[in-house]
């Protein structure tokens, strides 16, 4: 099987990652990829955003599927034009996209399917956000309505700084919305799902960490670490949610016929009150594929292009490695307001080649990365490496990710030092809706 990966940052090098793997692709590409990606991949200098140049490459390439990492270039419509061309593409079309491209939207098919999630306000004007504000009163959550990578949610007990956020989306030129919504109590849990549009296959749960300091502290980010599996959570919980909000959301996508074909990733919160959506993604999470993917047994190959194909009915179950993963995202100086690039990066290798004496390994998924002249590793973006252990449970997949991230250095280099810790000491009180 020929397959071609779209994307190029941490979460498309772990998707390459586990297909070079799979005995049945005979061929891996990436477009654009990332120098990390190089190492198992053949990279094409494609724009991500071009459906048509995408499809083109696809078509030269003689690929048998088409992978679409970010959320990006499945709301530009990528996947439409590759399917177009001829060839199975693993992502949503562009308007079943929007269940990401547009809260609103999502907002609409939730109600319609009957799906927990936060009560809300759709606002195009500041006068109606105040009210919106006033009516839920703090702890206030105010969402950009459109794409923002991981960056468009304010949750502040803060009005003014939540009114500021109001003001920067629906000042966008052409006009913004933004979605106010009631503030969820409880951790967050993100659950992946494959499907093709009718079956849904449920992949291992995750938590991600996304907000740039301990203790959830500072802004949000597209995410700062992430674990998994999660020993805490309630039994019965993937079963809950495949019932009340994954195939409930896939059938209504294809009453309305926009068929949701890829993968669904459903962002939860363990409220008070029952479990919530937070919000939808139309594709794999940015960090939590680093931590879900390398725990997985089955091929991903299959799965991916029966999805795609509209066969995943005849999928068997999924099987999973025993053991945890935990990852640690190192970012670049003045992450996340802006980022520094060109810095150069050592200490790579040394932290893959770490090990623990009762089983277990270290991988650098590279994201935000480049080379320079010299050919030397260099900083690219606002997050670099998501550095993951794995071993046998999570206290030592958490000491050899940490271990790893020790080894490796840049100037201005920022991670946080307690992903994972609250699992740990079984403390899951905090973790408040930041998604």
């Amino acid at each position: 099987m020929k397959i071609l990966v779209i994307g190029g940052g941490g979460r498309e090098h772990a998707i390459c990652v586990a297909l070079s793997k799979d005995e049945s692709v005979t061929a891996l590409h990436c477009a654009p990829g990332n120098p990390g990606i190089a190492q198992v991949a053949e990279l094409h200098p494609v724009d991500a955003l071009d459906p048509a140049a995408v499809a083109a490459l696809a078509v030269a390439l003689g690929a048998d599927l088409v992978v679409v990492g970010p959320e990006a270039p499945l709301v530009a419509g990528v996947a439409d034009a590759v399917r177009a061309a001829g060839i199975a593409c693993f992502g949503p079309s562009k308007a079943a996209a929007e269940l990401e491209g547009s809260k609103a939207f999502s907002k609409d098919v939730m109600a319609a399917a009957g799906v927990p999630t936060a009560e809300s306000f759709v606002c195009t004007t500041v006068a109606e956000a105040e009210h919106a504000l006033d009516a839920f009163g703090p702890t206030y959550v105010v969402k950009d309505d459109a794409l923002a990578a991981g960056k468009g949610v304010v949750v502040t007990d803060d009005r003014e700084a939540a009114l500021e956020h109001v003001r920067e989306c629906v000042s966008r030129p052409g006009g913004g919305r933004v979605v106010i919504e009631a503030f969820l109590d409880g951790p967050e849990v993100s659950l992946f799902a494959i499907t093709d549009g009718t079956t849904v296959l449920p992949l291992q749960p995750a938590q991600d960490f996304k907000r740039i300091g301990d203790g959830d502290s500072g802004p949000n980010t597209g995410g700062m670490g992430a674990y998994s599996p999660l020993d805490w959570a309630p039994a019965g919980l993937v079963a809950e949610v495949m019932e009340r909000v994954l195939q409930p959301t896939v059938d209504e996508l294809r009453r309305r016929g926009t068929p949701f074909a890829g993968l669904l990733y459903a962002g939860l919160a363990l409220t008070s009150r029952g479990t919530r959506v937070v919000e939808f993604n139309a594709r794999f999470g940015d960090p939590e594929t680093q931590v879900v993917l390398p725990l997985l047994k089955t091929p991903l190959a299959e799965v991916l292009l029966r999805a795609a194909t509209g066969s995943l009915a005849d999928q068997p179950p999924l099987s999973w490695y025993d053991g945890a993963a935990v990852t640690i995202v190192l970012a670049s100086e003045g992450y996340p307001a802006k980022s520094h690039s060109g810095d150069v990066i050592r200490g790579v290798r040394a932290a893959e080649m770490l090990s623990a004496p009762t089983g277990g390994s270290v991988t650098v998924y590279q994201a935000g990365t480049g080379t320079n002249a010299e050919d030397q590793l260099v900083t690219a973006g606002g997050r670099v490496l998501a550095v993951t252990g794995y071993s046998r449970d999570l206290a030592r997949a958490r000491k050899l990710a940490y271990a790893g991230v020790s080894e490796i250095a840049f100037d201005g280099a920022q991670h946080r030092t307690d992903i994972a810790a609250a699992a740990l000491a079984g403390d899951m009180r905090a973790a408040s809706e930041s998604a």
